[in-house]
């Protein structure tokens, strides 16, 4: 019994890293609004090697349209704005020699069909991922039964138990989604 409950907990497990890789992926879709979360994973050339900008840098958001990058260390503004200009953000950054400004201009219509597009298409690969997931845990409980450890009605019971949980973590895959694309539209 030990062992479905193991293969249960380890299918939750690894259906919630999926959701989590998924809310990553969607926080840096922009929305229209400045977020501290478009910039923070751009990686930059600093000290020879490349490292994430929010461990070389404070970043926040002083109004809608606006992200300011404070470096811990001000002779990487440089480094900064290279790697901003970059990425694929489409976003000029502005450099006073101690801090980055980067303007959020509004979206396009046409941009935030794009952007529904993209949030859908992560939405979709989560999906695929998480239904991945749950045919691996039924394939492990499955070879329980034709072993023998576990009867047919425990089972079944262990496989209703995997929807469940597959449920559960989709309905949360949802609702981010839907914020998400909400986000996309009104701003």
């Amino acid at each position: 019994m030990s062992d479905v409950k193991d293969i249960l907990t380890d299918a939750e497990h690894r259906m919630s890293q999926s959701l989590d890789a998924v809310k990553r992926e969607l926080s840096h879709l922009r929305a229209g609004r400045a977020s501290t979360g478009l910039v923070e994973h751009i990686k930059v050339e600093a000290y020879g090697t490349e490292m994430p900008l929010n461990q070389l840098a404070t970043i926040s958001t002083p109004d809608a349209t606006t992200i300011l990058i404070s470096p811990y260390d001000k002779s990487m503004v440089n480094a900064i704005d290279k790697a901003i200009n970059l990425s694929d953000l489409g976003l000029m950054p502005q450099s006073d020699g101690s801090l980055v400004r980067l303007n959020v201009p509004p979206l396009t219509e046409e941009r935030r069909q794009e952007l529904l597009k993209v949030a859908r298409k992560y939405g979709e690969d989560g999906r695929v991922a998480l239904r991945n997931v749950r045919r691996d845990t039924n394939d492990q409980v499955k070879k329980l039964e034709k072993s023998k450890e576990l009867s047919e009605d425990e089972m079944h019971h262990y496989l209703e138990q995997v929807d469940k949980i597959l449920e559960k973590i989709l309905a949360d895959l949802e609702k981010h989604l839907e914020a998400k694309e909400r986000e996309i539209v009104e701003f």
